[in-house]
């Protein structure tokens, strides 16, 4: 038992703090990283425009956002059998994209990655006879997204704070900067809540089997509301690190 002022009971709790930092510093590196890979650069010198331009990819990035889900929409609701159709056609416009990155010497992980969610959500649908089954990635990644936003904003570890920290190369240190950590909450928030606002709109559709209202809103809620809180985003952080002259 320890008694108040035993080193014990302190090394316990820095333990834990440590842990916390250690996981808060691996999650905020990866995050930073991926925000670099997207075209933010930590000097602001960069347009919004630019920076939301370089976020959706540009026009490669849009056509692999849109094409394929485009193309399973338009082919399914014209000719819904066999399914194999639309989702193959789907599919295969995403293998395009992939070798084309593949041949451009882009990181086999991306290149694969979207890829690969679109043959697993292809076979699900397959399984499962229902085109609607096609879009349950989508769904699960906005309530992992969305849930993974709001809960470490609300725990005072905002994600965008720990992309934006190591982004500008300080850390964690923002936690102790009460304006920086305010508008990183809310930004988390803001987050969470469009994650969440896809997930409420599409969930009823998939569950009432409306795949082509559901498809169309999917791309309609996609890039249309990326766009928008990425400029958002990036205007707040040019206002919490101004940039020397």
């Amino acid at each position: 038992m320890t008694q108040p002022g035993d080193p014990r009971s302190g090394g316990e709790h820095r333990s834990g703090t440590d842990a916390d930092q250690s996981a808060a510093e691996l999650i905020g590196a990866a995050l930073g990283g991926a925000a670099r890979r997207a075209g933010l650069s930590p000097d602001g010198a960069e347009s919004t425009q630019k920076v939301v331009w370089g976020a959706m990819g540009g026009w490669r990035g849009i056509l692999e956002s849109v094409l394929p889900s485009l193309a399973f929409v338009i082919i399914f609701t014209v000719r819904p059998e066999p399914l194999i159709l639309s989702l193959g056609i789907s599919v295969g416009l995403a293998a395009v994209f992939t070798v084309v990155r593949l041949l451009q010497k882009s990181p086999p992980a991306a290149a694969l990655g979207g890829l690969a969610a679109a043959g697993a959500a292809a076979l699900l649908a397959l399984w499962t006879g229902r085109g609607a089954d096609n879009f349950v990635p989508g769904l699960i990644t906005n309530a992992l997204y969305g849930t993974a936003m709001i809960v470490a904003a609300l725990i005072g570890w905002s994600l965008i704070g720990l992309a934006v920290g190591f982004l500008m190369g300080e850390g964690t240190a923002w936690r102790s900067n009460r304006r920086r950590r305010r508008a990183f909450f809310w930004l988390g928030i803001a987050w969470g809540a469009l994650f969440y606002l896809r997930l409420g709109v599409q969930l009823p559709l998939y569950l009432t089997d409306q795949v082509t209202l559901l498809g169309t809103l999917k791309l309609v809620m996609g890039l249309p509301l990326f766009a928008p809180m990425v400029a958002v985003t990036w205007l707040v952080v040019r206002a919490l690190y101004p940039r020397a002259e």
